[in-house]
C-alpha cells in the first residue's frame, strides 16, 4: 500500500531539487538580492530554501527546497518565477512528493 500523502491545511509537501548552470555561476552575486527578496515574499509556500554545495564555502551546486503546494504544477510555476530562473542560472529541476515518516514531527531550521 502506498504511503498517503501528508497534507497541511489541503496542500501537500513536495521536494523541489534543482542543479545551477556552473558556467553562470560568476552571475549569482548579481541576482542574489533579488532571489532572496524573492524567497522572503514565499516564505508561507518556500518553507525550507536552501543550497545544495560539495564542501562547506564551495559554489553552490544546485539546491533543494521543501514546498507546500497543492500540486507539482503550482511548484513548478512557482519556480519558474524565481530569479534565479528567469535570468537562466538554473540548469534542471525535479520535483517529488515527500511523505514524512514522522507526520506530527517538527523541526526548527
Amino acid at each position: 500500500m502506498p504511503a498517503p500523502r501528508i497534507t497541511i491545511f489541503g496542500t501537500m509537501l513536495f521536494i523541489l531539487r534543482f542543479t545551477n548552470k556552473p558556467e553562470l555561476s560568476d552571475l549569482v552575486g548579481k541576482y542574489y538580492p533579488a532571489h532572496v527578496q524573492w524567497l522572503k515574499e514565499r516564505e508561507s509556500v518556500v518553507l525550507v530554501p536552501g543550497a545544495l554545495r560539495t564542501e562547506p564555502g564551495a559554489p553552490p551546486v544546485g539546491g533543494l527546497w521543501i514546498v507546500q503546494a497543492e500540486s507539482k504544477a503550482e511548484v513548478e510555476a512557482l519556480f519558474q518565477t524565481d530569479p534565479f530562473w528567469v535570468n537562466g542560472l538554473r540548469q534542471s529541476y525535479e520535483i517529488l512528493y515527500w511523505s514524512k515518516a514522522f507526520p506530527d514531527k517538527t523541526v526548527p531550521v
